[in-house]
């Protein structure tokens, strides 16, 4: 089938490179030009017939909120709306309202697999209605993972891809799976600590490594952190410093709308946020408290320390 794809850098290029390998055509739009093939939205719309599906890659927040909203004005009722980005899941009841207004459909598409989704396949969790996921779902056939197969060869269904629920559901989805997915890195990141700290280990990368075969705690995840620790074993080219993009907030939020208690997402969370203090003010707060309490040595700023700028 015909696809408009928006979007074409590390994750919508490699897409679009996927879904032409299964037979599909992708008219491809981006800001930069290059990998596109066309030069605007409304070109990009006029190279489809329809009924069109268009899917749209580009950074949440405004970016694909402005982007819609052009869409909602270019699109014909019966063309489809696809947002695969990492868009909260309360921008996707706005836009569904905005363009069924229309009669343009919409779908929310949770992505996963970086940039190793091209050959590996991209875990799917959708939103919407059955009628609107149906008129995409070649595309999702063409770039999920291969179904793995039972013991007697059967492809085994549903692994890969899910129809989550209503339109919502599948960014809600993504953003509980990258929640996760916080808490994971942090539990990898912290043992390696333990390791890299204790005497008695010789070979830390060696230790993590062994890790990834017959044990309960061996994952995707873990593979890449051998990976990163045999390009570079005392991690000395990178710092410590962790950005966070918006799912892991969104997940302690939701958390505590719904009363669930997350104690190990929201710490890693907040994990996150301390990678990026050199000198922690709430660090200096307990040890001006030790000092106070306790009599307590403190470690003293430097004279030009305290000349810098905050």
């Amino acid at each position: 089938m015909q696809l408009g794809l928006i979007g074409l850098g590390k994750m919508g290029g490699n897409m679009a490179e996927r879904l032409r390998r299964a037979g599909h055509e992708v008219v491809g739009y981006d800001r930069a030009p290059g990998a596109r093939t066309v030069d605007t939205l409304p070109a990009l719309v006029e190279a489809l017939a329809a009924p069109r599906v268009v899917w749209v890659m580009v950074p949440s927040g405004e970016a694909t909120r402005a982007t819609v909203r052009v869409l909602g004005e270019l699109l014909s009722p019966g063309d489809v709306v696809v947002d695969g980005g990492n868009s909260k899941y309360t921008d996707d009841q706005v836009h569904a309202q905005m363009l069924g207004e229309k009669g343009i459909g919409y779908v929310d598409a949770g992505v996963s697999g970086g940039v190793w989704g091209l050959e590996n396949g991209y875990a799917l969790m959708v939103g919407g209605s059955k009628e609107d996921v149906a008129k995409v779902q070649p595309i999702f056939d063409a770039l999920k993972p291969p179904a793995p197969k039972d013991e007697s060869g059967q492809e085994m269904p549903g692994a890969g891809f899910v129809h989550a629920g209503r339109v919502g559901a599948g960014h809600f989805s993504k953003m509980v799976h990258n929640g996760i997915e916080y808490a994971m890195m942090q539990a990898y990141g912290e043992g390696y600590e333990l390791l890299a700290a204790a005497p008695l280990i010789d070979d830390v990368p060696g230790v993590i490594a062994s890790w990834t075969q017959g044990t309960v705690i061996r994952s995707w995840l873990l593979d890449l952190l051998v990976r990163a620790l045999q390009q570079d074993p005392d991690l000395e080219q990178i710092t410590g410093y962790a950005e966070d993009s918006g799912e892991g907030r969104w997940t302690v939020e939701a958390a505590i709308e719904h009363a669930v208690p997350l104690p190990a997402i929201a710490a890693s969370l907040f994990a996150r946020f301390s990678s990026r203090q050199d000198d922690s003010p709430t660090m200096r707060a307990v040890s001006a408290l030790r000092n106070q309490f306790g009599g307590h040595a403190v470690h003293v700023v430097r004279a030009q320390e305290a000349e810098r700028p905050a």
